[in-house]
């Protein structure tokens, strides 16, 4: 009774729960994304272990089991770890292009000069280590892998600032997120065109197709996520057809994802006004009339959301706490030897990550705002984007995603064990930078 009298005080209010804490999409995004920082450690640590263990063979075998199915004359068959790799991450992508297209239309990305700091500092940390690396392994055989130090770990990267609590401003969060989604869209734009096999331009045409429809739908007013979810996937299955890597599918599908919503605040009321709570003894039927009003009620509250918003709150957990880690555990798996430090591609993608991104964030960032492009917020400082840029040079999710396309199996291993130097360095500086600037009660100071 005590619990009902409690919430009852303000009957127009739902009860309150736990889960209102995170109300607001970026508070929730960064709250997931802290969480799911966690578990994919912990999935990266087991991978490690077990890929070192008398059990390695048995583990690492797990992911090369074949599977697939058939459509017609095409045949797909991939391994365990391929369907983890082009199908599960297909949902990580679609989910990292809805947070783009929310910030830039709801968000704090709003404003375009704004906008332009985060995209500059991003396409700065992808072009300069890209560039590094190219230049270390020019004529080598790992010459091919400079897509793998272009993209930043966005979950790693929130789970380090959330470390650092209220002592950094909450500007850099957002900068980083938005960098590190910006970074996430250019890697995979990188994947589909740089790393691509043959065009089969007649099934890139059918896809095509399906992506006009889906708009088509859209523009019509079809609002039931079941037949946009099998639409995509026919899509999926078109684009990897094609030759292009079908991850691009989320990517593009995220972007064309509505983010006004359908219903406003004050038609929601102006409906919620209508419904009666107590229908009379003799209306029994179904068909009734306050029936009607809250069935349109219960459409009115869900379309208040737009369905980006919707789509966010229903696929995060699921990618934070199921597939990335899920992804971690196939591929984080490495035999570690002392032997491999001093190989030409562990050394090369260790430099495009650890001085590559916070060179080229920086740089970038300063150009941008210098040539009056972007603003910089008073409240981020020159060294606290030198923090996150050091942050940025964890690339651990896309750096495996990309490696995993751009090197032979004879160097798979080595590129891995620098991209795993590269994250762990990246943190300890970044961590380290911002815990020196950002010291309780002495917040930084403008151009500092």
């Amino acid at each position: 009774m005590k619990q009902e009298r409690q919430t009852d005080r303000d009957p127009i209010r739902l009860p309150k729960v736990l889960a209102d804490r995170l109300t607001t999409p970026f508070s929730r995004f960064l709250h997931i994304e802290t969480a799911a920082a966690g578990v994919l450690l912990l999935f990266t640590l087991a991978a490690l272990l077990l890929s070192n263990s008398p059990w390695a063979h048995s583990f690492l075998g797990i992911w090369e089991i074949q599977g697939g199915f058939r459509i017609g004359s095409l045949e797909y068959m991939r391994s365990l770890k391929g369907w983890i790799n082009d199908g599960l991450m297909t949902l990580f992508f679609f989910l990292v292009a809805l947070e783009l297209k929310r910030e830039l239309v709801l968000g704090e990305l709003q404003n375009p000069r704004m906008a332009a700091l985060s995209i500059s500092a991003a396409l700065g940390g992808m072009l300069v280590p890209a560039a590094l690396y190219w230049l270390l392994q020019q004529g080598q055989p790992g010459q091919h892998g400079w897509g793998t130090v272009m993209a930043t770990d966005t979950a790693f990267v929130i789970g380090c600032l959330a470390l650092l609590g209220p002592r950094i401003p909450p500007i850099l969060r957002v900068f980083m997120l938005s960098l590190a989604i910006v970074d996430d869209i250019g890697a995979i734009l990188v994947v589909a065109i740089g790393y691509g096999e043959h065009i089969a331009w007649s099934m890139l045409a059918l896809a095509a197709c399906g992506l006009a429809s889906v708009h088509l739908m859209s523009r019509v007013g079809f609002r039931g996520f079941p037949i946009y979810f099998l639409m995509g996937g026919l899509i999926w299955v078109a684009v990897d057809a094609s030759g292009i890597h079908a991850t691009i599918t989320g990517v593009l599908l995220g972007l064309m994802t509505p983010a006004r919503r359908w219903v406003s605040d004050r038609r929601l009321y102006a409906i919620l006004s209508q419904v009666v709570a107590h229908p009379s003894d003799d209306e029994t039927s179904g068909n009734t009339k306050d029936r009607k009003t809250l069935l349109a009620a219960e459409i009115a509250a869900r379309e208040t959301l737009s369905p980006v918003e919707r789509l966010e709150l229903a696929l995060h957990p699921w990618v934070g706490f199921v597939i990335m880690p899920l992804f971690a555990f196939a591929n984080a798996g490495l035999p570690l030897s002392l032997a491999d430090i001093g190989n030409s591609v562990t050394l090369a993608v260790f430099i495009g990550f650890a001085l590559g991104k916070p060179i080229g964030v920086l740089t970038f960032s300063w150009l941008a705002v210098r040539l009056g492009i972007a603003i910089r917020p008073p409240d981020l400082g020159w060294a606290l984007l030198a923090g996150g840029g050091l942050l940025a040079g964890i690339g651990f999710t896309m750096a495996l995603f990309i490696a995993n396309l751009a090197f032979p199996e004879s160097l798979i291993d080595s590129a891995k064990l620098g991209i795993f130097a590269a994250s762990v360095f990246s943190a300890v500086a970044g961590l380290a930078l911002l815990t020196l600037i950002a010291v309780p009660g002495n917040p930084p100071r403008e151009g500092h």
